[in-house]
């Protein structure tokens, strides 16, 4: 679920730990730091003494989206007196390699935040415990949680995590670049060609011809690994074979993706050297931009921007898109008190603080809450929930992070004419192959 990261064109190895985490970020402001989280949980408190049991919250939550968690943990904190929430609040670009540490080491936080994606090893490795029982515990009720997010989470049946929510990719356009190219229609929707890439490049021509001062269409060319697997998704493309043994990228759909993204910069319908696409579609310098969930704040809040949003359009014959989903998880070594006063604050978060995360843009995990009058009211949220049943997550692999990786570098080769598609999906395949061989 923050405007995006702004990077550098060539992704590095080293900023994979960068790349599940699109939708969050933190610069710690409101965050209570190493020291207070130690004190945190030197000074543990427990029910038995009849003070509240403090408990110690990870995330990297920063910007408008660390405001929202704010609210949430103030709220939970003044809701009671059983449990007092202390959150640490890390930078994006270090939190796993020290919640990895954390949860190797037995020591760190007691609830922390933790992205579907990324949770697959430390599920295997016995570091996380399974939320059912506590759930019921605490009277959680986890039907209340959409079925695709709790499959997400769950292994040998067993749900590790509390899904928050679901974020992906919505289509936003500019309302006045498309009126300028007479492709707004009137209840102010974009006007596209038949929907294939060959009708979608077309209505892109007709953006240049008519408006040649923007983007037709800003392309997340720094994180390309986003747009690519959402029409790959679409195109009813997977990254590895059903029982994730091989890689399953080395297609004709994969092949047929390249070739349209690499016509969109050709014909100068985006410009490849643009390392910010997400502050050009956000300064009404492009018509259309593939953009998080998490921006919707921004790009919608501002009345005076014009911009309309959408699903994404079915360009490769059918709406499956690229998704992730933020949840909640507790260390093994938690005690059991602490273990059931984080499941106490998963559920708030969940059935009264969704109300304010669906604020920050995500689709709230909880039924309930986007069933909400208050959550429809927010603006196009019904297009949110459609496009979030659509929602493709990322299979479950202890191997993910490093093929991911291995995906994003080969793809900024190929884009870049360091490499031909067929060659760069031959790659592509050989590397994640031998990844999942080791």
């Amino acid at each position: 679920m923050l405007a995006k990261k702004k990077a550098g064109m060539m992704l590095t190895a080293g900023m994979a730990l960068t790349l599940a985490l699109s939708g969050c970020s933190s610069n710690n402001n409101g965050g209570t730091g190493e020291a207070a989280n130690n004190k945190a949980n030197e000074q543990t408190s427990g029910s038995k003494s009849g003070k509240a049991v403090e408990i110690t919250f990870w995330n990297m939550f920063g910007g408008g989206e660390g405001d929202f968690v704010d609210q949430i943990i103030k709220g939970f904190n003044d809701s009671q007196q059983e449990v007092v929430v202390k959150q640490l609040r890390l930078e994006s670009n270090e939190y796993y390699a020290k919640l990895g540490t954390a949860l190797s080491s037995s020591k760190g936080p007691d609830v922390a935040v933790a992205h579907v994606d990324r949770i697959s090893p430390f599920v295997k490795a016995k570091q996380l415990v399974p939320i059912d029982e506590l759930a019921t515990k605490v009277g959680f009720d986890l039907g209340q949680i959409s079925s695709s997010n709790m499959e997400s989470v769950s292994y040998d049946g067993k749900p590790y995590a509390v899904p928050l929510d679901t974020h992906f990719h919505m289509f936003y356009y500019n309302k006045d670049i498309l009126k300028k190219a007479n492709l707004l229609n009137a209840d102010e929707t974009p006007k596209f060609d038949t929907m294939s890439p060959e009708g979608y490049l077309n209505t892109l021509a007709q953006i240049k011809t008519a408006v040649p001062d923007v983007q037709a269409m800003a392309v997340n060319t720094p994180y390309f690994q986003e747009p690519f697997l959402n029409m790959y998704y679409e195109a009813g493309g997977d990254i590895l074979s059903a029982d994730m043994t091989k890689a399953a990228i080395n297609n004709d759909k994969a092949l047929s993706v390249l070739k349209f993204y690499d016509e969109i910069y050709s014909k100068q319908y985006a410009d490849i050297n643009d390392k910010n696409p997400w502050d050009t579609f956000s300064n009404g310098k492009a018509a259309f931009w593939f953009g998080g969930v998490w921006e919707a704040g921004v790009l919608l809040g501002d009345a005076s921007k014009h911009i309309g949003a959408m699903p994404l359009p079915a360009i490769f014959g059918s709406q499956t898109h690229w998704g992730s989903s933020h949840t909640l998880v507790i260390p093994s070594y938690v005690s059991a008190e602490k273990q059931e006063a984080a499941a106490k604050f998963m559920k708030y978060f969940s059935e009264v603080g969704g109300q304010t995360w669906g604020k920050a843009g995500h689709v709230p995990a909880n039924s309930n809450v986007t069933n909400s009058d208050e959550y429809n009211k927010l603006p196009y949220r019904s297009f949110f929930i459609e496009a979030q049943k659509t929602v493709k997550f990322a299979p479950q692999t202890d191997n993910y992070t490093t093929i991911i990786t291995t995906i994003s570098e080969v793809l900024q080769n190929v884009i870049f004419h360091n490499e031909s598609p067929e060659d760069g999906l031959k790659d592509m395949e050989k590397q994640i192959n031998e990844i999942l061989a080791n």
